[in-house]
């Protein structure tokens, strides 16, 4: 540490390099001597009795109904025969339940394109927004 002289020589006019700790001392002191008085006001709690509440979300599984068309154009609602006028009404009380189930597209290999087309031209019509195709991929040509 620089100490201070009576000497007016070269040596008291220049800058001093050092720094004082003193000052730094002194406030952490007053730091340490604050966390110590305060530390144990924390350590009081004030005991609130709260309510339990469970977290189990409702596990509503979608349903979904399965729609197949054979090779003849005939349509199949859950492996129930079904003629044309009659799918339309099944397709609207379908899409006016909530959840809204899902609607399985199954076509056999020889079914026409226009037979598949037809059935998903009236389920949009009913308003079945979820549509989905089932296919066997393990079945060789």
């Amino acid at each position: 540490m620089a100490f201070g002289s009576f000497n007016n020589g070269a040596m008291g006019s220049r800058p001093q390099a050092e720094i004082n700790m003193v000052p730094l001392i002194d406030v952490m002191l007053v730091l340490l001597v604050i966390f110590i008085v305060t530390a144990p006001l924390l350590t009081h709690a004030v005991k609130i009795d709260l309510p339990s509440a469970s977290s189990k979300p409702n596990e509503m599984k979608p349903s979904h109904v399965e729609v197949a068309i054979d090779g003849s154009g005939v349509i199949f609602w859950n492996g129930e025969k079904l003629e044309q006028a009659a799918l339309s009404a099944r397709l609207q009380q379908a899409a006016a339940q909530t959840p809204q189930p899902e609607l399985h597209l199954r076509a056999d290999k020889t079914t026409q394109y226009q037979a598949l087309a037809e059935v998903m031209a009236e389920a949009a019509k009913a308003g079945v927004r979820r549509i989905g195709f089932i296919s066997d991929p393990s079945s060789k040509k």
